[in-house]
C-alpha cells in the first residue's frame, strides 16, 4: 500500500488513521502500534463498541470483516517465541500434519510464560536462538517468525524422540526432493548445534 504524505496523515481522524494502519497490516492493529503514532488507545475501545474491530488478544485487534489468523495472533501475543520443528515445516510445505491449537515453538532457556504450557516448547541457548531465523507466511498470508528449512530439519532430528517418527521421516524425504535445499547450510547449522554427524548420517539414509 502507498504510504501517506504528512498532509494526508494530518488531515485524517484518529479512527481513519487506525483503519489505514489495519489496511497495511492485513486487517490487524495493536495498541503498541498506536503508541508509535501517538494515538490514544481509547480509540480502539470506541471502534470495538461500534463493531468496527474485534479484540482477539491482549492489545490486539482485527477488522471485524476479517477472519482471524490464529498463527499470526499467537505470534503477536508471544513475541519471544519462534515457530519451529513441525509447525514451521508445515508453513514451509514440508509437513503433512497441520498444527491445531498446539504449536512447536522455540524460546530462550531463560524465558518463561504461563501460556507456554499449552504448546510443545523447545528451550535453546542464546547463541543458537536466532540461528536460521526467518519470516514465513501463514496459510492466511501473514508473516510470522519461524526457522528456515535447514534449521527445522536439524531440530526434528535432534528432537526426534519427542516427535512422531513417521512425520520426521516424511519431512526429511520431502526436504531431499526440494530443489532449493541447501546441504551446506544444513551441515553448518548442524555443526553449530553440535549434532553434525547425527544429522548428516540421518539425512544420508534418505538419499537413493
Amino acid at each position: 500500500m502507498k504510504k501517506m504524505t504528512i498532509k494526508e496523515f494530518k488531515d485524517k481522524s484518529n479512527i481513519e488513521l487506525i483503519q489505514e494502519i489495519m489496511k497495511m497490516n492485513n486487517g490487524y492493529v495493536t495498541s503498541l502500534e498506536l503508541d508509535n503514532y501517538d494515538i490514544h488507545r481509547m480509540y480502539l475501545n470506541i471502534m470495538w463498541k461500534q463493531g468496527i474491530v474485534e479484540k482477539v488478544g491482549k492489545g490486539i485487534y482485527i477488522d471485524s470483516t476479517k477472519i482471524e489468523d490464529n498463527y499470526y495472533i499467537f505470534s503477536l501475543s508471544m513475541q519471544n517465541t519462534i515457530y519451529s520443528h513441525m509447525t514451521a515445516l508445515y508453513f514451509h510445505g514440508l509437513s503433512i500434519k497441520a498444527p491445531n491449537d498446539k504449536y512447536d515453538i522455540t524460546v530462550k532457556r531463560t524465558y518463561n510464560n504461563k501460556h507456554l504450557k499449552n504448546h510443545e516448547v523447545f528451550y535453546v541457548s542464546d547463541d543458537v536462538y536466532e540461528l536460521g531465523l526467518t519470516k514465513v507466511k501463514t496459510p492466511m498470508g501473514n508473516s510470522v517468525r519461524a526457522y528456515d528449512i535447514e534449521r527445522c530439519i536439524c531440530d526434528i532430528i535432534r528432537s526426534k524422540n519427542r516427535m512422531d517418527i513417521e512425520l520426521v521421516k516424511h519431512s526429511i524425504r520431502e526436504y531431499i526432493k526440494r530443489k532449493d535445499k541447501d546441504i551446506v547450510k544444513l551441515s553448518n547449522y548442524a555443526e553449530k548445534l553440535g549434532i553434525k554427524d547425527e544429522v548428516m548420517n540421518y539425512v544420508g539414509v534418505f538419499y537413493e
